[in-house]
């Protein structure tokens, strides 16, 4: 059945590489269609989502920050309009985190002009109110990205420092640099660097409860958090907890960090799956490949995993 899998992966024209994990036992490595090695970093999106809520995660539990109740403004204040609304006290770290900020999006349509303005932060932070703050779902990298800023400032080094203190050294994975914002800032929610197998090897910390090589990274408090729905995703329907996709495939809860065009890690706890699925980004926004990855893994992968075979 695994071979089936791989079989039906390749008649994606899209998809690049295919990783599944299963109890820490890789069952399946595969490139296609031109795809880099396996051990090459590539752009995973906006599944730097999700590695930026775990990197919040850890720093909550250091004491960087003082939890997802903390608000935005107690550590960017200096960035804030001079005459803010008056909802942007109440905007908190969890808000951010679940996309409900309510702020003006700087995604989709919006976000060209955010990324070409001077400075990302007062941007974000200098946006209308269109719903209150844990409100509606408003899916917007510059929640992220003053998530990443509040790291900054808060802990007084980069994110990436972090990421490689926290991730990558004890994970002995590469998190090669990434954009950065004209105040140096890395970019918080899109563009980071991680290879198929180090995306692999991140999913399986959440997959094992935060528990890496014998020792915890993560909390396992945090993840159940971050698994929580929270919200609900206007284009898609899924649920949205902080910084995963939350649903269900083949029978089976799924979490999942979804990146632009098809970068995916996708954890199934109840088989002790892990996998990830990276994709050729250009092109069509869609054109059917987000749901033929889901049907992969909700129709070959689940079922090979249930099966054994």
């Amino acid at each position: 059945m695994m071979a089936r899998t791989v079989e039906a992966a390749a008649r994606l024209p899209r998809i690049r590489s295919l990783v599944v994990v299963r109890d820490g036992e890789t069952l399946a490595e595969h490139r296609f269609n031109g795809g880099p090695p396996l051990d090459r970093p590539v752009n995973i999106k906006s599944a730097s989502k999700s590695v930026i809520s775990a990197l919040v995660g850890i720093a909550i539990d250091r004491g960087v920050l003082t939890g997802v109740d903390q608000p935005v403004l107690s550590v960017l204040r200096a960035d804030a309009p001079a005459n803010p609304d008056p909802r942007l006290a109440r905007l908190t770290v969890g808000n951010l985190l679940s996309m409900q900020a309510g702020l003006q999006r700087t995604s989709g349509e919006f976000y060209g002009r955010w990324v070409s303005s001077p400075n990302w932060v007062r941007y974000a932070l200098s946006q209308p109110f269109v719903e209150e703050p844990g409100g509606a779902m408003l899916y917007s990298t510059g929640s992220t990205h003053l998530l990443s800023a509040m790291l900054t400032r808060a802990s007084g080094r980069s994110t990436h420092a972090l990421a490689q203190e926290w991730l990558a050294r004890p994970l002995g994975i590469a998190i090669p640099p990434w954009s950065r914002d004209g105040q140096g800032i890395y970019f918080g929610g899109n563009e980071m660097l991680m290879s198929p197998r180090a995306m692999a090897r991140f999913g399986e910390l959440y997959r094992t409860g935060g528990v890496a090589g014998g020792r915890r990274l993560l909390p396992a408090a945090w993840i159940a958090q971050s698994w929580t729905p929270r919200t609900v995703s206007p284009w898609s329907g899924g649920r949205y907890g902080y910084g995963w996709f939350i649903g269900d495939a083949g029978g089976h809860p799924v979490r999942f960090a979804w990146g632009y065009g098809g970068q995916m890690i996708y954890i199934v706890p109840s088989l002790a799956l892990t996998v990830v699925m990276t994709s050729d980004a250009g092109g069509a926004r869609d054109g059917g490949h987000i749901a033929a990855l889901h049907d992969l893994l909700a129709d070959h992968i689940v079922p090979a995993a249930v099966s054994g075979a």
